[in-house]
């Protein structure tokens, strides 16, 4: 009888371990988890209510929304992707359901429903679960016969052999160094998924306005600018939102290199030009020369947002349309389209915390998530060099991997015990 050891409880570590233990009954499945809090980042996905995948359905397009993986996860989503996902939950009696904007979640809105499936499915499975036990080091050894296996040794200094290992500690320090040690190269981790730290009067003050319909480009040094469309939200510290969330994604190294300064040109209505706002704005004031222009905007955008504006460019409150310059009005245009705002800095994205970086992807089969290196250990989750933009990627990433480590364990079990 084989024996795998499943490094990690997470997301990826326990539907791993389901997925080798349905596929190898013959196979003993040990699931090691460092703490006593398992599937934590599950709990907190989500605002509390786990957003499990993504209603994208074409292997194509779901592989953009990865700005690290995508080129490897292409052919992996043709083997399971979010339909796969949908029909596994509710194959066990979890059903999902779509948002506006695509991204999934259990109908009960509770992330403790995704957490108690995958448990009960461990258990029902057969899978032997050891909480508050780290594994500290990991060695590839062989017997008398020639026959290799895995040493584990815990914290608490037992040695535990198994044949097989499937490391999925997501972005925990401690599961990059067991890698490393069995000589993987290890890509290091910057954050992904964050908030932009932005101290500028036209924003300050105006936490909760919102624009939904928005186009952000990220200058960096020298390197080529970076644009996103999307919400954007004005918070307390900056600006957040979908499209600075993705920016924080696709840039995240530049950013970090550059020590999280940036130059950030905004269009706050998505819909306009430079040139079609200030057309805008001459026909409106045409028209309603006798209203105030701080509560008259000619474009649709928050009045919140206008006013302070109208306020910066040294406009009286009761000025009216008929007395604004051509120069204002250049200038109104200029801001609503490409407002030059500077990043000082970076927040956080709720309670969530993505990273980038991880075990090369390239010291990785990705028709079977096992190492090149090492035959027999196997990698799944974001201990990989993979992460995807917010609204439930990085879960699907998570799920594709370990199903297929999952996979290719019953070829290599059945093989063994042939």
């Amino acid at each position: 009888m084989k024996s795998i050891a499943v490094i990690g409880g997470g997301a990826a570590g326990y539907f791993g371990a389901i997925a080798a233990t349905e596929n190898n009954p013959n196979a003993t499945v040990t699931l090691f988890e460092s703490t006593n809090d398992p599937l934590n980042k599950v709990r907190i996905s989500g605002g509390g209510r786990c957003n499990v995948t993504h209603a994208c359905f074409e292997p194509s397009e779901l592989i953009e929304k990865y700005p690290r993986g995508s080129n490897e996860l292409r052919g992996s989503f043709t083997r399971f992707q979010p339909k796969d996902t949908i029909e596994w939950f509710e194959s066990r009696g979890v059903k999902l359901k779509t948002e506006s904007d695509g991204r999934m979640f259990p109908i009960t809105d509770r992330s403790e429903t995704i957490i108690e499936c995958l448990q009960q499915s461990a258990e029902h499975a057969g899978v032997n679960t050891r909480l508050r036990t780290k594994i500290t080091t990991i060695q590839n050894v062989s017997d008398e016969n020639d026959h290799t296996h895995f040493e584990l040794e815990t914290l608490s200094g037992e040695t535990v052999r198994f044949d097989f290992v499937l490391l999925t500690t997501g972005s925990s320090p401690y599961g990059t160094k067991l890698a490393e040690s069995l000589g993987h190269t290890i890509i290091p981790p910057v954050p992904s998924l964050f908030t932009f730290k932005i101290k500028d009067p036209r924003v300050q003050d105006l936490a909760g306005v919102s624009f939904p319909d928005s186009t952000a480009r990220l200058e960096i040094d020298k390197h080529k600018p970076f644009t996103q469309s999307g919400p954007i939200l004005i918070t307390h510290w900056g600006l957040s939102g979908p499209a600075v969330l993705k920016l924080s994604a696709w840039a995240a190294r530049e950013l970090h290199d550059a020590s999280y300064q940036a130059a950030l040109f905004v269009n706050w209505c998505d819909s306009e030009t430079e040139a079609s706002a200030l057309t805008k704005i001459s026909v409106f004031k045409e028209k309603f020369s006798k209203r105030t222009i701080s509560a008259n905007s000619p474009v649709d955008i928050p009045k919140r947002f206008w006013a302070r504006l109208i306020e910066l460019q040294g406009i009286d409150a009761e000025m009216t349309w008929a007395n604004i310059t051509k120069k204002q009005m250049s200038v109104i245009a200029q801001e609503l389209t490409a407002s030059k705002l500077a990043v000082s800095g970076r927040g956080i994205f709720k309670e969530e915390f993505v990273t980038c970086g991880g075990v090369a992807l390239k010291e990785v089969d990705f028709r079977t998530m096992q190492s090149r290196i090492y035959p027999g250990l196997f990698f799944a989750g974001e201990i990989l060099d993979i992460d995807g933009v917010t609204g439930g990627f990085n879960f699907q990433s998570a799920w594709t991997t370990s199903w297929l480590a999952g996979q290719a364990l019953r070829g290599l079990c059945m093989a063994a015990d042939a």
